[in-house]
């Protein structure tokens, strides 16, 4: 099942983002067959604010899981981290 994570990061908190970006990259490798889609969210000035995950596991407590092992979420990043059910409307300019 696919789930979207809207995770918002904690103003101020640049610095803290860079710093775990390799243990970050890290884990979403270790998930690579899990990651329909993933990346930053970015302020006005094009600097990271936050993350966008579409991740296909098996229910919402597996999403649940991923999202409280990511090391962001650890390192205490993230300001609120929303989890939703995703469909799929649309995929590489076509309707599904």
């Amino acid at each position: 099942m696919l789930f979207s994570l809207v995770c918002s990061d904690r103003p101020g908190a640049l610095d803290l983002r860079m710093a775990t970006r390799p243990s970050h990259i890290a884990f979403l490798e270790t998930y690579q067959e899990k990651l329909v889609h993933a990346g930053a969210m970015l302020d006005l000035d094009g600097r990271p604010c936050g993350s966008i995950l579409i991740i296909d596991v098996e229910d919402r407590a597996a999403a649940e899981g991923f999202a409280e092992a990511d090391p962001y979420a650890r390192a205490g990043l993230f300001e609120s981290t929303v989890i939703r059910g995703f469909r799929t409307a649309f995929r590489g300019g076509e309707r599904v």
